[in-house]
């Protein structure tokens, strides 16, 4: 997951949820990194960089934006 180009754009905890929002810059990806603290689940999403925000504060909302609006330009 991490590595040293790595760079934490942003980073909020909200009742045992930790979201991360990174940018590697050897490879100009845009990812959100998701911890539940409670189940020890985690996912990492990678998301173009216009929808970085969007995907960092909403996390579990944004797969399902994507793929709707994926399915609406094919």
């Amino acid at each position: 997951m991490w590595t040293s180009e790595m760079r934490e754009l942003d980073h909020r905890k909200t009742d045992g949820i930790d979201v991360t929002l990174l940018w590697d810059s050897a490879t100009n990806r845009v990812s959100v990194l998701v911890v539940d603290e409670r189940s020890g689940e985690t996912f990492e999403l990678d998301v173009p960089g216009p929808d970085a925000l969007y995907a960092f504060k909403h996390p579990y909302a944004y797969p399902r934006r994507y793929q709707r609006e994926r399915a609406l330009a094919a």
